[in-house]
């Protein structure tokens, strides 16, 4: 069993003074204002060596997800964890989104027409294409050190993927691939305690659960088949959901800072159409923060001021 690395270990020491300097780099490009050195020393460097302890080299890459309400950073550990791996432990590591992945405009206009004119709306369990997913962990998989393999790209402000000319390429097989979800491992909701509408938009548009309903019966599908090959699960726990709304909505602003093209600027949501856009998500995120961080690996816990702290380490009891 592999203890989990102290931020005052010679070793996480070590690791972060090599690290530094390129997580400095990457909060730079990734727009990311004040980053803090207690945020890479006691959260991003100890998971970085334990992960490199805990899985060592095999000929199949190990499947991590990162999972958490939206906003609460779960892209962001990823990618800086991803670069410790890259560039200074030297274990190729890449990753992708759920959000990379979802069903295109047309599939879900098709699911609006045949069940409930919500099913349109990207992000729930139902509009996202888990078999293409699926397909790119295999073809991960089974790469060889000169393969390339095109990631999927999603346009949020256009609703559509990039075309596939256009997508990153991978090359090689990775030891590590990570996948952040916002449900990433959740199981579906017990439909015999089934609450009454939670939100406006419940209350309004879907009354009598018929869309929440249909998107609790997608979980239960392809969605189980992707979470149960996750080697390790990390939640980032957040304290309630107006931070979660609190939290999209910095994460659309920070969108609108980084879009150049006048048109696409004009698809970033405003403040209103991001609460609407967050009730979609309630019902099921009510339900992670309660029931997943037992089946949760690694539960760190994000407070109103955006720090981080562990609640759960890897074989052991919650905090």
């Amino acid at each position: 069993m592999t203890n989990f690395p102290n931020a005052s270990d010679e070793a996480v020491r070590s690791l972060l003074d090599q690290s530094k300097n390129n997580l400095f780099y990457l909060a730079e490009q990734m727009k990311i204002e004040n980053l803090s050195e207690e945020f890479l020393a006691e959260i991003v460097t100890p998971i970085s060596l334990y992960l490199d302890r805990t899985f060592p080299k095999r000929n199949q890459p190990y499947f991590i997800c990162f999972t958490g309400g939206q906003g609460s950073g779960k892209t962001t550990l990823s990618f800086f964890i991803q670069k410790v791996l890259n560039e200074t432990v030297k274990r190729p590591a890449m990753g992708f989104s759920i959000d990379d992945i979802y069903k295109s405009q047309e599939e879900r206009r098709s699911l609006a027409e045949e069940i409930h004119p919500l099913c349109y709306v990207r992000g729930v369990p139902g509009t996202h294409d888990i078999k293409m997913g699926l397909d790119l962990i295999n073809e991960l998989s089974n790469a060889s050190s000169e393969t390339e393999t095109k990631i999927p790209a999603f346009c949020k402000p256009e609703d559509r993927h990039y075309p596939s000319e256009e997508w990153p390429i991978y090359k090689g097989k990775p030891d590590f691939i990570f996948f952040d979800a916002w449900c990433g491992g959740a199981k579906p909701l017990p439909e015999e305690n089934w609450l009454p509408p939670l939100n406006q938009l419940e209350k309004e548009e879907d009354p009598e659960g018929i869309w929440s309903k249909w998107s609790n019966q997608e979980l239960s599908k392809d969605y189980q088949t992707m979470f149960s090959l996750f080697d390790l699960l990390l939640m980032i726990k957040v304290p309630n959901m107006d931070f979660v709304y609190e939290s999209r909505w910095i994460q659309e602003q920070t969108l609108s800072k980084t879009v150049t093209d006048p048109e696409m600027k004009k698809k970033i949501m405003t403040k209103k159409e991001v609460y609407r856009f967050v009730m979609h998500y309630e019902r099921l995120t009510h339900y992670i923060l309660e029931n997943l961080p037992v089946l949760s690996d690694i539960v760190l816990a994000r407070d109103k001021s955006f720090n981080f702290s562990y609640l759960k380490l890897p074989n052991s009891q919650l905090t």
